[in-house]
């Protein structure tokens, strides 16, 4: 949750000569909020406000070349001349930017569409470098219900969108696959005939593109990201050699670095990051040796410390990955055996029931649904087995609000089996 001084600010306004000149006095109230009021602590973005800025896409094209001149969004004075730079001219850059970034990222695309100065700003990331600064977050889920198409979902707006189609890869399609958001990007790796590749999505451009290949390419493997970063480890070569190496990837400059290799070799296991820490929980160390024991690896020292038994009970040999997901710092898991949520006590090393698993959601052995932890929220995404169509739901918990209780937060027409999924937050 993004919590603090709220960010966005009011519809009710002075009368203006204009729309601009009521962005004016929007911005400058926001700058007063961002300023005089904000206490120490992440800002709050409040969902259903409408962003300082996006009142200008209201504006008729013809008021925007004739209308109080002395106000020019696009930097440009009453000479001719323009500074791209500038943004909203009244306040300059820098602040215009640290305005933008409390704006919820749901209405980016209506920030984009102001002028070209504002588009090239929002396709730039900058303003999302800004949030990460700033310890602003607004997550969004991803996943994928069907070949070659992903849909996304704010859970902060109850919104569904869907991306654009991946480009058709028949190989690629038919193999198996694993995702992982990182910065701006949502990245999905799979294979080709002979080789895996990975295709990237970016929220700044919103088209797919090639992405960077791994040092040691694979698959089935587990990960996690942080901000702008994200660690893979263990997976599986094209040779079908299961691997102990780790990779770490910056979304910033595209690049791969090799990490130090883990104590085991493991494929099938997932990945979470918890107190600054990344772990490996569970696995496969060949195709009937179940693995129940965990990694930590400590970024700061670059070593791996093997936690036994920290995955007992959460994965089998024809079973999906464990289903783990990290909440504020907490580590849940879904035992899909039991259909159990449980919770790891990190001090000692064990597990606690906590409840069941929504009921409308079906899973094979782990298979078909997702568990994700998206911000403050805990989800299960999946649909229940139904005749002559399908739906996904999305079922939230938040923690900190009481014992479990599962919410449905959404629902729509759509394929009921979850092949991938990963949540965004930026």
């Amino acid at each position: 949750m993004l919590e603090g001084q709220s960010c966005l600010i009011s519809r009710s306004l002075p009368s203006s000569c204009d729309q601009e000149s009521r962005l004016a006095y929007m911005t400058y109230h926001l700058l007063e909020i961002t300023r005089s009021k904000r206490v120490s602590g992440t800002p709050r973005i409040e969902p259903d406000s409408v962003a300082a800025v996006a009142v200008l896409t209201k504006r008729p094209k013809s008021a925007r070349n004739h209308e109080c001149e002395q106000l020019d969004f696009q930097g440009s004075n009453d000479q001719g001349f323009s500074d791209s730079s500038t943004l909203i001219s009244s306040i300059g850059r820098d602040n215009s930017i640290s305005c933008l970034a409390r704006c919820s990222r749901s209405d980016y695309g209506s920030i984009a569409s102001v002028n070209r100065n504002f588009h090239s700003l929002v396709r730039s990331g900058e303003l999302y470098k800004e949030r990460r600064q700033l310890g602003i977050a607004e997550h969004w889920v991803y996943f994928s219900c069907n070949v070659q198409e992903w849909e996304a979902y704010d859970p902060y707006r109850s919104r569904w969108m869907t991306l654009p189609k991946m480009p058709h890869n028949e190989c690629f399609m038919c193999s198996d696959k694993e995702s992982l958001a990182v910065g701006t990007e949502l990245l999905v790796f799979g294979k080709e005939i002979l080789s895996h590749i990975v295709l990237s999505y970016s929220i700044l451009t919103n088209s797919w593109s090639p992405g960077v290949d791994m040092n040691a390419p694979r698959c089935l493997f587990g990960s996690a990201s942080f901000g702008e970063k994200a660690i893979v480890a263990g997976g599986m070569d094209a040779q079908g050699r299961v691997l102990r190496s780790a990779e770490l990837y910056n979304s910033e400059t595209k690049r791969w670095i090799t990490l130090p290799c883990m104590n085991k070799a493991r494929r099938m296991c997932s990945g979470v990051f918890m107190n600054g820490k990344f772990y490996v929980i569970g696995g496969m160390a060949s195709n009937t040796e179940v693995l129940t024991c965990g990694e930590e690896y400590d970024l700061e020292k670059g070593t791996w410390r093997v936690i036994e038994n920290m995955s007992e009970g959460l994965n089998g040999a024809s079973g999906a990955p464990p289903l783990v997901a990290v909440v504020e710092n907490e580590l849940y898991a879904a035992q899909y055996a039991g259909k159990l949520v449980r919770k790891y006590n990190i001090k000692d090393n064990t597990w606690t029931t906590l409840g069941e698993l929504p009921e409308r959601p079906e899973a094979v052995n782990g298979w078909g649904i997702a568990f994700r932890g998206c911000g403050e929220r805990l989800l299960v995404i999946g649909g229940p087995r139904v005749m002559g169509g399908g739906m996904i739901e999305l079922h939230s918990w938040i923690p900190r609000e009481g014992p479990l209780r599962w919410n449905m937060i959404g629902s729509k027409p759509s394929g009921n089996f979850v092949y991938n999924c990963a949540v965004m937050g930026c």
